[in-house]
């Protein structure tokens, strides 16, 4: 199999207390097919996972927030775990980042409480999106349309309610991002002939 995400650098942003799988799966299947993963956290040294209320392994922090620039990232993925969630949306920086990636339309990749993020940072309105089901109420609070499906593509979001969902998540995740590869891709193509065409 030839990985189709040759390259592509994605950024997953996560604090203490993120549900582990929400993490340790979509990040296997984004390296398997090339992309090229960093843990991007307010804390320093590490992060802990959990297995739902059970605490998990700690995760060594790659970049710190602070110092992180979403512009160099092709992409973001937001585990779940309700008190990651519920800590990182009242960070400016987490805010900042994935308002700066859907500015440049890159791909948002969300899972379970990792919405509370998106609506922190005003990024829900007028989206349809999914959910672990406690977070309907504040996506429709804030504009958005939240329906229940294992997973929900609009636009540059893909996004799924719990870990059951993984596989189907994981499938569009690659599918989206690798899209964006290839727009990429046509437009420095298109940019290289406008080139040569005017010199």
């Amino acid at each position: 199999m030839n990985p189709e995400l040759n390259g592509m650098r994605v950024a997953i942003l996560v604090t203490d207390g993120f549900e582990q799988v929400e993490l340790t799966e979509p990040k296997r299947m984004l390296e398997q097919e090339g992309a090229v993963t960093t843990l991007v956290s307010d804390r320093y040294d590490e992060v802990q996972g959990m297995h739902h209320d059970k605490p998990g392994d700690r995760f060594p922090v790659e970049l710190l927030l602070r110092e992180a620039d979403a512009h160099a990232f092709d992409a973001v993925l937001l585990p779940g775990g309700k008190v990651n969630a519920a800590k990182l949306r009242d960070i400016p920086e987490a805010q900042g980042f994935v308002q700066t990636i859907q500015e440049d339309g890159k791909p948002i990749a969300v899972i379970c409480h990792g919405g509370w993020l998106l609506v922190s940072a005003g990024l829900v309105e007028g989206r349809t999106m999914t959910s672990v089901p406690a977070l309907e109420q504040d996506i429709r609070n804030a504009g958005g349309n939240w329906v229940d499906e294992e997973v929900v593509v609009d636009g540059n979001m893909i996004s799924s309610r719990t870990p059951e969902d993984i596989p189907a998540f994981n499938s569009k995740m690659v599918e989206v991002i690798a899209e964006r590869m290839r727009a990429n891709l046509r437009g420095t193509a298109d940019e290289n002939a406008v080139g040569i065409a005017s010199s």
